[in-house]
């Protein structure tokens, strides 16, 4: 699995035989071509004029020291002959000789993966849309269908039970649109699988009849995974095993699999947390060669380090997190500076430690970032270098980058510069001790020694913030939780991670080295990762504001509203009765920041250009930055590759990474309400569906369904729009941001599901399921399934000391 996680990685930064000019930079992974391949002797020599024609022929010989036709140019020349043409005689069209071959052959069967050709019975390249044929990514459903997810982002494409018999989820198909089903969406039909995802999968293994067989933890493989005989490993009947698939499923069979694994039982102190590495493909091991490196690094800053840097050790520059953070990334110091102040921003210097290439490097960008779970941290980077000589710890010394910035009175960024420096941080504070030294309160010796800069570090804030409030960027007030275990291992509680402004104070300093950074690349012209947000999309925003005429409001900006126009209605809806439930829809109109390098600025913060600084010891784009920024300090240039496979892959890994954590506290959240089952509490809706409400409860922050079987006697229709259920009878409504009294119906730790059931008067409410159940329907693929523990159809906080919730965004 490590090595096939790997090759894929990769993609971003591996030379192939057409190799980019630049030593560290690598290309895609060489795909096998699929269909008949003519021997190479076979082929006419290239013509000369025919790659002349390529209008990417200058392009490509700046990327590849020996080009090959682009693909543009190949899809071109397919499109000119109107028909499907053999591998040699496309080969010859477009001027590739007898010694690019292999290497064009290649290119081919990397466009087929990515859906731009196809190939036919006869082994005929073809366009595909010239075939009525439709690439694009499968979405397993738990009931056994599922949809395809088209490239080009046009309809998904239903595909029966029948149809994903042959695949399963991610893997990327071609279909064929062959009509309507009954509700009237596109149906499909498979042609070719492109791409299998899965070569690994967990679940619990069962036996029946003496046949055993696996069942995919990810409940969107719905098909049971057969184990070869005498392949089960030793395991026992409901462990939880990893398997190595040995054939892929198909129309007429199952697919296959031999036990590589056996994790232990379900209910084992941190199995979910081995369930989620694995689920979500996860790398948690270091390869022998990274951790040989790591093991090479020195325990200190060396002597011979120092060279080019400036020395910070004089001043105080102190870190300040949360009580349980362990890698500390910056520090931070500020003294007055006419009517503004200088202030420091110093980060830890990883780019001085991993070099491009190298095995902690190939590591870090196939990991991407680090991941939290309550009580366990997957780190980015071997613990050597995360807790131990890239951590800016107390009272060492430790490299760093510094973004060294003149801020008005008026909280405006003026002069600044990035350089090299050591440093030697004179305390490791955290959130609570900070806060509570300028707010007047206790104060231990690290505090009241460091006051005076602390109260100027808050003036800067003040400042900050004010800009920020000027500047319009929007300031969505949410709630986050964090699990509390006690000695034993066991929930003791979910509480809320309550936010002072130590928290913030940090967070605006981070923000401002964040733009510097941007700037400064933007300035160089230098190629970087953005961290980018785009404003509403046209359908989103017409949903928002029918929402919002229903209350009355009304969103400014026309059709490109900007976040000012965003925080001015979020200030008009902030002391209303129904803030929750219209700050949920404004903040679900908007789309997730992602990595690229193309910057389009980031809408929810109001910034015209944005990057990641500030966290390059959990974070690779902030390696990647740190990279560039020192190139551009040298006026040298950074080849990273390809640029924008790095920001797909990166934004990837924390989708991933995001996703997994969210499982674990599921699953963590479900096992404490289970204990809970019959209990009563009061709640807020905070989504609806077309197959009930989801409630989140005030106590414990842990979200479940109330089925609409559950609703009432009457039919229950989903209006999108509106964000509510409807009874047709009674006209009983149930609408985001309601309150309710619900009580713990069940809570099913398996498939981390919380149902609860209405109470009314003190009891269950009565209802009349048959009559019920038939009302309103779901709204397409995502509306399937029951309610997740904490709220699987929603983004779940942060939580386990994860720095990320409050830094950079």
């Amino acid at each position: 699995m490590k090595n096939s996680k790997k090759t894929a990685v990769k993609a971003a930064r591996a030379p192939a035989t057409h190799t980019r000019q630049s030593p560290a930079a690598k290309s895609a992974p060489q795909a096998k071509a699929t269909g008949r391949r003519p021997a190479a002797s076979r082929h006419a020599d290239g013509d000369a004029e025919a790659r002349a024609r390529d209008p990417f022929l200058d392009r490509e010989k700046e990327r590849y020291d020996n080009p090959l036709p682009s693909r543009e140019y190949v899809l071109q020349v397919l499109r000119e002959q109107g028909v499907p043409l053999g591998e040699m005689q496309l080969a010859k069209l477009v001027g590739v000789t007898p010694a690019e071959f292999d290497v064009f052959s290649r290119r081919l069967g990397a466009m087929e993966r990515d859906g731009q050709i196809l190939r036919n019975r006869r082994g005929a390249i073809g366009l595909l849309d010239k075939l009525d044929l439709v690439p694009g990514r499968v979405d397993g459903h738990p009931d056994g269908f599922g949809f395809c997810i088209p490239d080009d982002g046009s309809a998904d494409i239903w595909l029966s039970p029948r149809e994903m018999h042959q695949v399963l989820h991610g893997d990327r198909v071609v279909v064929r649109i062959k009509g309507r089903d009954n509700r009237g969406r596109p149906e499909g039909s498979i042609v070719e699988v492109l791409q299998r995802k899965n070569r690994t999968l967990v679940g619990r293994i069962y036996c029946e009849n003496g046949l055993w067989f696996v069942a995919a933890e990810n409940r969107r493989i719905a098909q049971d995974i057969l184990i070869a005989p005498g392949q089960h490993a030793g395991a026992q009947p409901g462990q939880v095993v990893t398997v190595e698939l040995l054939t892929q499923p198909s129309r007429a069979a199952e697919p296959t699999a031999k036990v590589v694994e056996v994790l232990g039982n379900y209910g084992d102190s941190g199995m979910e947390i081995e369930i989620a590495l694995r689920k979500h493909d996860l790398p948690h091991q270091f390869p022998p060669e990274a951790a040989r490196q790591a093991d090479r690094l020195p325990l200190g800053v060396q002597k011979a380090d120092l060279k080019g840097r400036e020395d910070l050790r004089h001043l105080p520059l102190v870190t300040i997190d949360g009580e349980t953070a362990k890698d500390f990334d910056d520090a931070v110091w500020c003294e007055p500076q006419g009517k503004g102040w200088r202030l420091l921003v110093a980060i830890a210097d990883v780019s001085h430690y991993v070099q491009p290439g190298d095995a902690l490097d190939q590591e870090a960008v196939a990991r991407g970032n680090s991941v939290y779970f309550p009580r366990r941290v997957i780190p980015m980077l071997p613990e050597v270098l995360s807790n131990g000589l890239c951590s800016l710890n107390p009272q060492v010394d430790r490299l760093c980058m510094v973004c060294d910035m003149d801020i008005s009175a008026k909280g405006e960024i003026g002069d600044y510069r990035f350089y090299p420096a050591v440093m030697h941080s004179q305390a490791r504070l955290t959130y609570t001790r900070v806060w509570d030294a300028l707010s007047g309160g206790a104060m231990d010796d690290d505090t009241r020694r460091l006051l005076p800069e602390l109260q100027q570090l808050y003036k800067v804030f003040k400042a900050l913030l004010g800009a920020r409030a000027k500047r319009g960027a929007i300031d969505f007030e949410t709630t986050e939780t964090q699990i509390l275990f006690t000695r034993e291992g066991r929930i003791e509680r979910v509480v809320p991670v309550v936010r002072n402004d130590a928290h913030r104070l940090i967070e605006e300093c981070m923000l401002a080295a964040n733009v510097c950074a941007a700037d400064i690349l933007i300035r160089a012209e230098h190629p970087a990762l953005y961290r980018i947000h785009d404003g509403p999309s046209p359908d989103r925003l017409e949903k928002l504001r029918a929402f919002m005429a229903e209350f009355g409001l009304g969103l400014g900006g026309g059709d490109k509203p900007s976040a000012a126009d965003y925080g001015k209605l979020l200030a008009q809806v902030r002391e209303r009765p129904d803030a929750s439930l219209l700050q949920t829809v404004m903040l679900r109109s908007l789309s997730q920041a992602v990595y690229s390098p193309e910057n389009v600025g980031h809408f929810g913060l109001a910034y015209e250009a944005y990057a990641h600084f500030t966290s390059p010891i959990r974070r690779y784009p902030d390696l990647l930055v740190h990279r560039a920024i020192k190139a551009v300090v040298k006026k040298k240039a950074y080849d990273a590759g390809d640029w924008n496979a790095l920001g797909k892959q990166c934004s990837m890994t924390e989708r991933r990474a995001d996703e997994a954590s969210r499982d674990v506290l599921n699953w963590l959240k479900c096992t404490f309400m289970s204990e809970r089952v019959g209990e009563v509490f009061d709640g807020t809706v905070s989504a609806v569906t077309g197959f009930g409400i989801f409630v989140t409860l005030d106590e414990v922050f842990i979200e479940g369904l109330v089925h609409i079987s559950e609703l009432g006697t009457d039919y229950f229709h989903y209006e999108a729009e509106r964000q509510r259920l409807l009874g047709e009878r009674t006209g009983r409504q149930f609408r985001l941001g309601d309150r309710l009294t619900v009580q713990v119906a069940r809570a099913d730790v398996e498939t981390t599901r919380i149902d609860f059931a209405l109470v009314a008067g003190g009891e269950v409410a009565a209802t009349d399921a048959d009559a019920a159940d038939v009302g309103g329907g779901g709204g397409g693929r995502k509306a399937g399934g029951r309610g997740k523990a904490g709220g699987g159809r929603a983004a779940g906080a942060k939580v386990g000391g994860d720095k990320g919730a409050s830094r950079g965004r």
